[in-house]
């Protein structure tokens, strides 16, 4: 958009993304408190209303200052909202199913980042970007009138809350502890994720695959919504650790195919596996930081996570484009597949060798 519409070079058109994923970092670090202040409904039907204005306001720029400016204001609205869902999300969830619950959450993030990428350049490609602009005020009225419907159980009124607002700032007030081993592990997933996204469809141009592109992302997705009600089962029933380990070697696997893909069928197979991977690894690692945090915290263990998240994906994106200037495509991601791969140990180092939690583990203690 910026480069067609404003006359924007390819590097500040990058600076709209970047814009966007600082606001929603730097909203996150004070969103968590905010939210056990205010309350989970308040701060939620509050970020829709920004992202809802904010979507209307799109049609208004005429500079690319002007845009990066509203992009800053769209990220922190996007930040707001993304740790207030997580956080009312686990609380409904009970505890025997957070993992298959959890799972569906993430599913649907993972949908709307296949989706929304497809729908958006599809509709570029064929029409312009006011049509783009007016499809996203009517999913963010949509989300906003949906968000109204939404009912949280009553929680009751705690004394000691009080006295916690009444304590000077710490950095713990800013950040879950507990959340923050399995957040780095996602970052370091997320650094690798970035990279290999970002360039699948120039990569495809390269190998002559321009036509097995445009399924990339269906495939992912089918194989999402395949896959998601599995998954989360066996994560509750048997444990982080029984799923995640897999899904590690899959997405490995997966980005390997994607390496030495030459064929459209190889390309769309590399999508099956990265998507059932990354698909299957996302949620979970959500799911570890809500559940490490003590229920109070969930909030801010939401907003950990985002945040250390989005910051390794956001620095994979930066590192990747400057490979990929060196390298070709496809050696990227035969590098990135052994890079996964090592991320076994990373996961083992930070939170792998925790015992699983599993209803199976529940129940034999209950027998015993």
């Amino acid at each position: 958009m910026a480069l067609k519409e404003l006359h924007g070079a390819e590097s500040e058109a990058g600076l709209i993304t970047t814009v966007f994923l600082i606001a929603s970092i730097l909203t996150r670090l004070f969103a968590g408190k905010w939210i056990e202040k205010v309350g989970k409904y308040t701060a939620f039907i509050s970020s829709l209303i920004v992202l809802f204005v904010a979507s209307i306001l799109y049609f208004i720029p005429e500079s690319l200052i002007g845009l990066l400016i509203l992009r800053f204001f769209h990220g922190i609205g996007f930040g707001m909202a993304t740790t207030s869902t997580g956080a009312i999300v686990a609380d409904l969830i009970p505890e025997s199913r957070k993992g298959e619950g959890m799972g569906y959450y993430g599913l649907t993030l993972n949908l709307a980042m296949a989706i929304g990428p497809f729908l958006g350049l599809t509709v570029m490609q064929q029409t312009e970007a006011n049509v783009m602009f007016i499809i996203n005020v009517f999913c963010a009225l949509f989300a906003l009138v949906a968000g109204l419907f939404v009912k949280l159980p009553k929680v009751a009124f705690m004394p000691e809350r009080v006295m916690e607002r009444k304590r000077s700032m710490k950095i713990g007030d800013f950040s879950e502890i507990s959340a923050i081993p399995v957040s780095l592990v996602s970052a370091f997933f997320g650094l690798i994720y970035s990279g290999i996204i970002s360039f699948v469809s120039i990569y495809a141009k390269e190998q002559s695959l321009v036509e097995a592109a445009g399924y990339f992302f269906v495939v992912y997705a089918v194989v999402l919504l395949i896959s998601r009600p599995f998954t989360g089962k066996w994560y509750d029933l048997l444990g982080a650790n029984i799923i995640i380990y897999p899904a590690i070697v899959c997405f490995g696997v997966g980005t390997f195919l994607l390496s030495i893909s030459n064929t459209s069928l190889l390309f769309l197979t590399s999508a099956a596996l990265i998507g059932l991977g990354w698909g299957t690894m996302f949620p979970s690692f959500q799911t570890i930081a809500i559940q490490v945090a003590p229920p109070k915290k969930r909030a801010l263990a939401t907003a950990t996570f985002l945040s250390i998240y989005d910051f390794g994906f956001g620095i994979g994106s930066f590192i990747f484009g400057i490979a990929a200037a060196k390298i070709d495509h496809g050696s990227l991601y035969f590098y990135c597949s052994f890079l996964i791969i090592i991320g076994i140990g990373v996961y083992y180092l930070l939170h792998g060798r925790t015992p699983s939690h599993s209803i199976v583990k529940e129940l034999k203690k209950e027998i015993t």
